[in-house]
Order: C-alpha cells, then structure tokens, then sequence
C-alpha cells in the first residue's frame, strides 16, 4: 500500500522545491499502474493534469501561488461534468458525453490550482451502494481487493484508500460518501443538503442528492469544504452532549461494536455527556426514500431511456421499471414525510450538540455478495450498507464518516458523527477534535 499523504504535506513538498509536474505524474503513475486491478478510474486525464501541473509550476517560480491547494491533485467522481473531459454518469448511456463546463464546484478546486487527474468510477448514475459496475468494471477494496469498496461513489474512496490522491468529490443521496469511506478507511463527509453546490452535477435524485469531499484527515475535508462553500469557523462546544441511537450499536458486528466502544471512550475523554436517543419513526423511511428516487431518477432519465435504453445496466433498468408504477400521490406522499422526519429530528437534535453511530453495521462484504447477515437478519447487500446512513438524506443533515483502528479486523472499520442540520461547522470542528482524541487512544493503547 503507498503512503497516504494529506494536502498539507503535499504541499509542504511543493513548497519545499518539489515540482507539481513531478507530484502530478507520480499520481498519474500510480493511478495507471492499479487501476487494471482497482477500477478506481473511468477516466485518467494525464496529458490535461500535466498541463495544468506545468502551470502550477509556473505560478509558484513568479511566486504567484493561489494557496494551500494550489498543485495538489484529486479527483473526481465522473457525475461532476468537467469540461472538455468525458463525464459519462459510469454509464455507456453518456460515453460520448465531454460537457463545455465543469461542475461549480470542480471549476473553483481548479480555480484553487488543484489537478484534477481522473475520473472515478462508480455505481452506475449513482443508483447503487456496492460499487458493481458492468460497463465500468467493479471497483475493489485497496485493502483487501476480494472486498467491496462500496458505491456509490467506490472509485473515490478507492482513489484516496490507495494513495493515489489525498482527497476526492463524491455524492451521497443515501449514504454514497459515508458508505465507501468507512469501507475503504478513509473520511467521508456529507455537509447539509444543499451547502455544497450541484450545479453541473448530473442528479440521480434532487431531493436528496448531496455533494461530498474523501480525504484522509479531517482537516483536509475542511479545507476542500472552505474552497468550495462559503466555509465559517466554529468551536467545539463546552460540555457538549452526545446522542447515541437506541438499538444500533447491537445491530453491528463485533469490530464496528468495539471501535464504537472506542469511539465514545474518545468522545469522553473530551468531555461529552451521552444520551440515548431514539429517531423518528423509521418503520417506512426507506420506502419514503426509494419512492422519491425512483420517480426522480425516471424523470431524468426519461429522454435517456427513450434514446438509448438498451445501453442501461440492469440496476438502472430494474429502477426505472419500478419508478414507472409510482404513482403521483405515492410520491407526494412521500415528499410530505420529508417534512415530518424533518421537524422530528429537528427536536431530537435540540437536546444534543451530535450524534454518534456506527458507519456501517458491517466491514467490507466480498465481492458478489448478495445478502449479508447484520444482527440476526439476513439483508440485501445493499440496505445492510445503507442502514445507518440513509435516514440523514432524508433530513438533510450533515454527517461524516471516520475510521477508528479496530485490532480486532483486518478490515477497516468506522463511526459516523452526525450534527444538525447547517451546523456542518460545528460538526467539522467536533470531527477534527474527536480524530485528535481517537489518535491519542491508539497511543496510550500501543
């Protein structure tokens, strides 16, 4: 496995007198060389990078830099339209698709001088949660590649997992970020509906698409997240409390129970209080969820499937089918229940500053995986991964996923630390603390 490297030490190297060209190729090279094992990539756009890498370099000789960002790869998940680079949604339904302009939130990453060198694979147009992809290739687990890394956004999470980019774009409409990152073992954060923008991003579902950032700390998602939005500062609250979800922790495997264990030992140890809490009625949540998404997906898609529809994997097919049975009350309905979870929630999270969870109930399934055992139950391979991370689509709060070393697993395990809703600073500031405090209990643990 290469040494992963933050964008602080990237560019600490480039300040140092290393050339972007030579930062740029050696991502370029290591994204080549796995690629044909990891399918990390859709896309790998060398002569482009090594372009705007020379340009970097040239900035930075008339002292001209734009900042901390400036020269660092990454990339980007092959939803965010990039001009001039095929953006094809991980289908062959737009494998002809080069779009004039990128993504909002690509041209300000490029505006920073940050690289774009690829784009990454995923779930084909984000419908999925394991990655598996017919056209594109499945994207394997860097850590163990019999494993899954996870979808939608796999490629992403692969991409910073391997070394090959310290931070990566990615989207989450039920857990697409958060689901990878803890599966491969890096930070995954999904800030509140809407803060990061979507312009240019194709949708999969508008109601609950959300844009975000891979890294491998969470000082590195902060910054991206300030290049990107309108960031503010925030502190951790004094004597802040906790709310832990009735009954989750018991649904997990033995190593996401442990590292939760370990979490909250963290998570004392900087002085929180916990509170058992229980979430609004769930009973009909991913019904809500799966309805809205259908009916939107379809209606996206309509022009593609009268076109090209044959082109469609069978996934995408099989939802589209299903969406075409919705019908317009089921999916007002549905719309309406955002509200209600929103207003509940809303009260639940008056009482607690965050709340901690597992990030998945289990590590990274094999590859081909179908159904998998999650306390007791037998579950599609899918929902087993989704179940601790769709519900905040729903609510449109900000979220973010973070691997805690479990000695107990091979495989990366992780926890998941939610905030309310627009009070992603808050929750970024209690992130980076929290990643202190689990680093000084692998300390005192060794």
């Amino acid at each position: 496995m290469t040494e992963r490297k933050t964008i602080k030490q990237i560019a600490a190297e480039i300040q140092s007198g290393r050339t972007v060209v030579r930062v740029v190729e050696e991502s370029l090279a290591l994204a080549e060389r796995l690629n044909p094992e990891h399918r990390s990539f859709i896309t790998i756009v060398r002569d482009a990078a090594l372009s705007q890498a020379a340009k970097a370099d040239a900035r930075r000789q008339q002292s001209k830099q734009h900042g901390l960002l400036d020269g660092v790869p990454f990339a980007a998940k092959d939803m965010f339209e990039t001009a001039g680079i095929p953006t094809t949604g991980g289908s062959p339904v737009l494998k002809d698709n080069v779009p004039e302009t990128s993504a909002l939130v690509v041209a300000r990453l490029e505006e920073a001088g940050s690289v774009l060198i690829g784009k990454a694979n995923q779930h084909e147009f984000a419908y999925g949660a394991t990655g598996e992809n017919g056209w594109s290739g499945t994207t394997r687990n860097p850590l163990d590649t019999t494993r899954l890394a996870g979808g939608s956004s796999g490629g992403s999470a692969a991409a910073v997992a391997a070394g090959i980019v310290p931070y990566a774009l990615g989207t989450d409409t039920g857990g697409s970020v958060r689901v990878p990152a803890a599966l491969c073992g890096v930070v995954g954060f999904k800030p509140s509906f809407g803060r990061m923008s979507l312009q240019g991003v194709i949708p999969y579902c508008w109601s609950l698409d959300h844009a975000g950032i891979f890294a491998n700390n969470v000082e590195d998602v902060a910054l991206v997240f300030g290049q990107t939005t309108s960031f503010g500062k925030a502190a951790v609250p004094r004597n802040f409390k906790v709310g832990t979800v009735k009954g989750w922790t018991e649904r997990s495997d033995t190593p996401v129970r442990q590292a939760f264990r370990r979490a909250k030992s963290a998570l004392q140890q900087m002085g929180a209080s916990f509170t058992e809490i229980e979430l609004p009625d769930q009973a009909e949540a991913r019904t809500v969820s799966l309805t809205i998404q259908l009916a939107e997906t379809l209606a996206y898609h309509g022009p593609n499937l009268a076109r090209a529809g044959s082109s469609f994997g069978k996934d995408m097919l099989s939802g589209m089918a299903l969406g075409q049975f919705i019908s317009a009350e089921s999916y007002v309905q549905c719309k309406r229940m955002l509200e209600v979870y929103n207003r509940a929630f809303s009260k639940t999270m008056s009482n607690v500053d965050v709340l901690l969870t597992p990030g998945c109930p289990i590590t990274a399934p094999k590859i081909g995986a179908v159904h998998v055992e999650v306390g007791g139950d037998s579950l599609p391979v899918g929902n087993a991964l989704t179940l601790f991370t769709s519900f905040f689509n729903l609510v449109g709060t900000p979220a973010i996923a973070l691997p805690v070393h479990e000695e107990m697993s091979h495989l990366p395990v992780s926890v998941q630390l939610v905030g309310g809703r627009n009070r992603d600073f808050e929750l970024l500031a209690t992130a980076i603390a929290f990643e202190d405090a689990l680093r000084a209990t692998k300390k005192i643990a060794a």
